[in-house]
């Protein structure tokens, strides 16, 4: 019976009306924040897999109490810094705008790329890593959603092989990417692409982000 704001927290923490953060949600983040953390189903691997093929994106949520720390973080955040792209740039990239890629296509310079932890991963199994990939050119896409085209995929895909299979070791079955489509990200000006790894070696994912460490455990 709770209002969906006030789920999840102790009753001393409970208020009559949504904090700032909170408020003008769309109807989907607000079923999620308002289900119970103990109803949270976690998503399995060959779940996550089965979204990303049949290009389900939409269908990834976050742990119900990460969802509200995530809003919350990204109200102050706005607050301190004027956007989240702002932030990303300054303190997780430091890139500088306009973005220009060293490389003449994509992935041809590795000062081009740069892989991160995704700072407020979705509700996964605790054996998968969500990886961030940040690019400093653009890759192509078409559509009223805007995913990526054809010839984008296969590139992306070439890069991905390569890196986290040729050059890490992992098993095909165990690495899986996915770009957003335009109309989910939440951070359009500035390029990027999802890596999921099942249970990878500690020192693969330190090699390959610079030992990061994502923000929701700082």
């Amino acid at each position: 019976d709770l209002p969906y704001w006030n789920v999840n927290l102790p009753p001393h923490l409970q208020t009559p009306t949504p904090p700032p953060f909170l408020q003008n949600l769309n109807l989907k983040d607000r079923r999620i924040i308002g289900t119970p953390d103990s109803l949270y189903q976690i998503e399995s691997w060959p779940s996550v897999v089965s979204k990303i093929r049949q290009n389900r994106l939409d269908l990834f949520q976050r742990f119900p109490s990460d969802l509200r720390r995530y809003h919350e973080f990204c109200y102050n955040i706005k607050l301190q810094h004027g956007s989240i792209m702002n932030f990303i740039l300054s303190e997780r990239l430091g890139w500088e705008l306009p973005l220009q890629p060293k490389g003449s296509k994509p992935f041809e310079s590795e000062e081009d790329v740069k892989v991160l932890q995704n700072d407020w991963p979705y509700g996964l199994d605790k054996r998968i890593v969500h990886l961030v990939v940040w690019v400093k050119f653009e890759l192509e896409a078409d559509g009223e959603r805007g995913d990526l085209t054809d010839g984008a995929r296969e590139m992306v895909d070439g890069w991905v092989r390569k890196k986290f299979m040729q050059e890490g070791g992992l098993e095909e079955g165990n690495v899986a990417w996915f770009r957003n489509w335009t109309s989910l990200k939440s951070v359009k000006s500035v390029e990027h692409f999802h890596v999921m790894l099942f249970d990878p070696r500690r020192e693969l994912v330190d090699g390959l982000t610079g030992g990061d460490v994502p923000l929701c455990e700082r």
